[in-house]
Parts: C-alpha cells; structure tokens; sequence
C-alpha cells in the first residue's frame, strides 16, 4: 500500500497576513487543491493523509470532498518535522511507502509521483530535486562573497520525498528522540546512515513561499492549463 502525506499546516509567516498559503486562492482554488489533484489522479497512490491546521480543519473537510483517496487527516506540529511524524502516525498501517508533498508546491504531477515511488520500491528512497545551475557563491553575513561553491555536485531538493514506510518512521523517531530539527525527510533518513536516492526534477516544481511566488505559479498554471485542454480528469 501506498500512502501521500501532503503537508498543509505551515505558519506562512513570509507570504504576511498570518494566512495558511496552502490554503490561498490559486486560479480559483486554494493551493493545496492542486497537490490533492496530482496525486488523487496518480494511479500508483491508495491513500492521502493531509495535514492541517486545527483552525483549518472545516476547510479541510469540505475540500476533500472531491479526493475519495483522503483517508485521515492530522494536526500540524511546531516544526515540519512533527507535521510529518503526526502524519506518519495517521497512515494506514498497511502502507509500505509514503510520499510526502509539501502543499504549497501546486505544480507537481502525477509522472513525478510515480517516478519518485519507483525510487523508493527499488532503492528505499526517492526525493524529487533539480541540479543547480547557477553559480553559488558562500559569502560573509556583511555580503562580502568568501569563496565560489562547485555547483557540479549540487542539488536543490524539493517534494514528493518517497521513502520505504519503516524506513522513514525510524528516521523520524531517532531525530524526535535526539531532539534535533531537520528540514525534510532526506536529512532525516541521512542521519540514519542510510543512503539517499535522488529523482531529477523539471524547474517547474516550484514552491510558494511569498506573494510573487504566487503570481508565478498562477502564471505557469494558466500555461499548463492551456497544453492540456481536453485532458481527462479533475477539471483544473
């Protein structure tokens, strides 16, 4: 059994206002809308915890009206990590491999889904992530650049980050019992000594993190929707 944790419960603290973004309006639906489509439509998913704000929690609910593979909901955490871990302790027990999407990345696809299973079925792991492409300089807090980084071993990791069920729950449980805060599920399996396998990504997996994220996405959505006229499936 496969289980998505899509995470839809952060402070939303750069886009101002004190909103949930994964709950703003996005061409007439609310951010998260858009991660719920992908991965209700993936073929390979069986079920979808989402992970909400109590003060979100009637939004939730009438929002999942439409994804019959929500099968749980969960309470979000202090720190992403204890989102995750509240979302990991709703799967159905049954689960071998759990995807986890941050909500506010609304262009993912079901083919990166899939891929990121694939990895995960074959190597444990499978964390969706683009190579770097722009020259990384490491530089003073004064803005005073120290050294140029080699990007040619660089990766920026975004989400689904898919990993053996067991394996990721075991990796969560040491960093809550260490006390430490990481910032995704890769860093976690990684403090395990485990290894790390990551799914190339398109650029276009993009994050909402401030309000011209935002008007980006909306645009490259408006784009998309345009390529996929008469496409079956949950009306975009």
């Amino acid at each position: 059994m496969i289980t998505a944790v899509i995470l839809a419960a952060g402070q939303s603290s750069r886009m101002g206002g004190g909103h949930n973004k994964q709950f703003l309006t996005l061409r007439g639906r609310p951010v998260v809308w858009y991660s719920l489509v992908a991965f209700q439509e993936c073929a390979e998913v069986d079920a979808i915890v989402l992970v909400r704000r109590p003060d979100y929690a009637a939004q939730a609910e009438t929002l999942v009206r439409e994804f019959p593979k929500v099968t749980a909901f969960a309470d979000g955490g202090k720190e992403r990590q204890d989102s995750v871990w509240n979302g990991l302790e709703k799967c159905d027990p049954r689960t071998e491999i759990v995807a986890v999407q941050d909500g506010a990345r609304p262009l993912v696809t079901p083919e990166l889904i899939a891929a990121t299973i694939a990895s995960a079925r074959q190597f444990g792991t499978g964390i969706a992530a683009t190579k770097v492409v722009d020259t990384i300089k490491e530089a003073r807090a004064d803005g005073v650049v120290e050294r140029t980084v080699d990007r040619t071993k660089l990766w920026a990791v975004q989400t689904p980050q898919t990993c053996r069920f067991d394996l990721l729950r075991r990796a969560y449980r040491k960093v809550l019992d260490e006390g430490v805060v990481v910032t995704d599920e890769a860093a976690a399996v990684e403090r395990l000594g485990e290894p790390v396998r990551l799914v190339p990504t398109p650029f276009l997996n993009l994050k909402i993190t401030t309000p011209a994220d935002l008007a980006a996405v909306e645009a490259l959505l408006a784009a998309r929707a345009g390529c996929e006229l008469g496409k079956p499936g949950i009306a975009r």
